[in-house]
């Protein structure tokens, strides 16, 4: 197992079990990308053809209101997945932004690759189908909470689910992610002291 793929090939383990043949084969089916401090690897309009591993760094996915105002959907940090998923299935353009918040290092899949693989690997579709429902739970999580919980709740929540990210991401990142101004956050931090 090489070092490039040691991260992902643990999160695969954790749901399948391949062998060496099989991680080898896992593995040829991406690209390694290095991405800089605020790259931008999808725009808001394209139509997304990929999904990205992150094997160090943070990355995020957000989209943009008329106001100006940057509605941040996902963090991802080192062994997170992230990708426009409604664009890569529907081979519509994306509603998203993805961007690096720091110098990473992301695994790139296609698409057609992937597809490529369910066929040569059916174990992992297994994989990705259990990635994909956890991450449907979670965004559904993440819509009630943003309907039912006060801004002090919402923080709690982004707390337990990102806990690397707290002290290293920018106030107004973590702001934009709950839903609220960085003068409302930094007045609401203030208050939970």
């Amino acid at each position: 197992m090489t070092t490039n793929y040691r991260i992902i090939l643990n999160s695969i383990k954790k749901h399948v079990l391949l062998n060496e043949e099989e991680e080898a084969c896992f593995c040829s089916f991406f690209s390694q990308r290095k991405v800089k401090y605020k790259e931008t690897l999808l725009k808001e309009g394209e139509i997304a053809d990929a999904t990205f591993f992150v094997n160090e760094g943070c990355l995020r996915s957000y989209n943009i209101d008329e106001n100006g105002f940057e509605h941040i959907l996902q963090f991802a940090p080192s062994g997170w997945w992230i990708a426009d998923l409604y664009s890569v299935i529907s081979k519509r353009p994306g509603t998203l932004n993805i961007d690096a918040l720091e110098n990473s290092i992301v695994l790139v899949m296609l698409r057609s690759d992937q597809e490529r693989l369910f066929i040569e690997l059916p174990k992992i579709e297994r994989y990705f189908r259990i990635i994909t429902e956890n991450s449907l739970v979670s965004h559904r999580q993440r819509l009630i909470d943003n309907m039912s919980l006060s801004a002090p709740e919402r923080y709690e929540v982004f707390c337990k689910r990102y806990p690397e990210l707290i002290h290293t991401l920018p106030q107004k990142q973590i702001a934009a992610y709950i839903g609220v101004t960085p003068e409302f956050f930094s007045k609401m931090k203030s208050k939970m002291k």
